[in-house]
Order: C-alpha cells, then structure tokens, then sequence
C-alpha cells in the first residue's frame, strides 16, 4: 500500500485525474482478488520458499520497471502483474502463524503479528515515497519500491530456510469450504469493512492536503502516524481477540464509522483532524487483525485455501470501496471521499451479526 503516498503525484506526472490514479490501487485489489483462491491452490504442491522467491522476483522485476514506466499504461501493467502473485506469499505467512499456536489465543496473536508486519511496510512505504515523491520526484519513489523488494529477495535467500510441503489437502477438499455459511458471512463481512478502510485509505493522502489543507511534509507525518497507529491496533486486536472475540467482531465496525464520521465533521481543523487520525489508525489496526481471524476461525481445517478466500474478498473489497469513494471525490469533492464508508461499515456489521449467528448454531467455530 506505499504507493497510496504518491498518487497525487502520478496524476500529476502522467496527466491523470486522482480517481484515475486510484486504479494503481484497485486495479492492485482487483488482481489480488482473482489470483486469491486460485494462486495458493495451484502452488500448494511446491516446496514454499521457492514459491516466495517466485513472487519476490516477480515483484522486483516489475517495480524496477516502473522507475523508468513512460506512460501510465504502463505503470498501470508494472503495478497490477506483480499483484497476481501476492496471495502466495501473504496467505503462505498467515497460515504458518495459525499454525505456530495451540490456542485460539495465541493463534490470534500470532496472526496479529503478521499484521504488524503489514502495517509497519505502510508505516515506512507510504510517508518515505510521498517525501521521495515530493522532494525529488516520481521515479526516486518507485526506486524506494524496487530497493525495498530486492532487499526482501535476497534476505530470503539467505535466511529462509526450505518448506516443502508433506502432505498437501486435496483441492475439492478446500474448495468445499465454500459451501458453509459462516465462511461466506465472514468473507462478505471482511470484504465490506475493508472497502470502507482500504477505498478511502486509497485517497487518504490527498485528503489531507485537499480538504485538510497539509503541506506535503505533513501528509507524509500524518500517513507516518495513521501507520504506527496500525501497529497499535493491531496488537491491541491480538489480545482482545483472545479474550473476547465477539464483542470485538462487532463493535470494529462501529467504532470506525463513528470515527470516519468525526472525521469528516473535523474538515480542515488541524489539531482534530490529528486526534481523529490517530484513533482511526488503531480502529483500523484492530479491524485488520479481527478480519482475518474472523475468516481463519470459520474454516481452521482448509487455511491456506482460507486466507486465499479471505485476500480475494479484502481485494474485492478495496477495488469496490475505491471505485466508490473515487466517484464521490469526482462528484463533490476529495471531503466527500470518506462518507463513501459508511454503507461498506453498514453492510460489514450485518455480515458480522449473520457471522455470529451461524457460529452460534454450529456452523463453524464458536468465535
């Protein structure tokens, strides 16, 4: 998600609207939602770092590409090929943390980890690209990119060790994991709270300096602070979880539209829209982490099929939330961007209670 921190900078370079910049992002999570169910699946048989270093060199080829992209096309094909491969690696790191742990606790805290690790990319990858973007240019943004991912490769050759995988489950076996109730009320849920997070977070950069009014050295602390927030949350979700998983489920959602609406009341009032900023950050941390337990927990026989499932539906739903808060910035205005997720929240705690019902009767895991 770094690139979030340049995408007034890529309309700007390539002659593009914000809302067509977007698509770096839900063009992104669109891909990532198709490749999902399918990438993990179709390399479950290989021995898993090589399927690490598979994803990590496509990733590198294709953002050193984009350093040197001339047109947005290609940018745009730089960005979304890389993306088919992302479920292998990020739906391989979760499963190996549910695995590591004996409980429903510690499991929820092993996943948070996971997270922390996500949130701590945003909280490096988007403020270091905005400064690179905007103190010297595109290009050195996209080099950050490409560094960063090289890096990642060459680490993993050195220090992963070979998984080979022992005894593979069969793919009707995963795939029959669709037919529950409560799998399809966790991803529906999943997929709407993330439209709210990830469509307006899409836009969160030009937010602060369209509607709030910051300076560019300030949108890349305020992107700082949203991330380091995240790490927070997510910490906070790992123990919550353990404790008491429902009231958490359920109480996510509507603490974060009643941020996202203190937000949008804040409008170009620094010092609250700061406070608000904060507090949204750890709500979204807490939300991540929650999301992908709720989908974990619902399916724990088939989990690399499962935290495939749940990145298509966290990708639909970043695609959808984009699209949606993209269309309210070109009616109204970037202010307009963040009311675009309240109906995702409505919808995502419908899915949730639904969620809760189905576990309750013995659809799936009582949590």
């Amino acid at each position: 998600m770094g690139i979030v921190g340049v995408i007034p900078y890529v309309a700007e370079r390539f002659g593009v609207s914000v809302p067509d910049a977007g698509i770096l992002v839900s063009g992104f999570a669109l891909i990532v939602a198709i490749a999902g169910p399918t990438m993990p699946l179709l390399f479950s048989r290989m021995n898993r770092k090589t399927v690490m270093l598979l994803a990590l060199g496509v990733f590198s080829a294709c953002n050193l590409f984009s350093v040197v992209a001339p047109t947005f096309e290609l940018l745009l094909a730089a960005r979304v090929i890389p993306a088919a491969f992302h479920p292998l690696y990020v739906s391989m790191a979760m499963a190996v943390a549910q695995q590591t742990g004996d409980t429903a606790a510690e499991r929820a805290r092993n996943s948070a980890q996971v997270f922390v690790g996500v949130s701590a990319g945003m909280v490096v990858g988007a403020p270091v690209a905005g400064v690179l973007a905007s103190s010297i240019d595109l290009s050195a943004a996209m080099a950050f990119f490409a560094i960063v991912t090289v890096a990642a490769l060459m680490l993993t050759v050195a220090f992963v060790p070979s998984m080979p995988v022992e005894k593979p489950m069969s793919y009707g076996r995963q795939v029959a994991i669709l037919m529950k109730p409560v799998v399809l009320a966790s991803l529906l849920a999943a997929a709407s709270i993330n439209a709210a997070m990830f469509g307006f977070y899409s836009y969160l950069s030009d937010y602060l300096g369209s509607a709030v009014g910051m300076g560019a050295a300030l949108v890349s602390g305020g992107l700082l602070v949203y991330g380091l927030a995240n790490i927070v949350g997510n910490m906070a979700a790992g123990r919550a979880l353990g404790v008491s998983p429902r009231a958490v489920m359920v109480m996510g959602p509507i603490a974060l539209a009643v941020l996202y609406v203190a937000l949008y009341l804040a409008g170009n009032a620094l010092i609250a829209t700061s406070a608000v900023l904060i507090a949204l950050g750890v709500a979204v941390g807490v939300a991540n982490t929650t999301d992908q337990y709720m989908v974990s927990r619902s399916a724990p026989e088939a989990p690399d099929f499962a935290n495939g499932m749940f990145l298509t539906a966290t990708n639909l739903g970043t695609t959808v939330g984009t699209s949606v808060c993209g269309a309210l910035i070109t009616a109204g205005g970037t202010q307009l961007s963040v009311l675009g997720t309240l109906p995702c929240l409505a919808l995502g705690v419908l899915f949730t209670v639904f969620r809760l019902r189905c576990a309750h009767v013995g659809e799936g895991d009582a949590a």
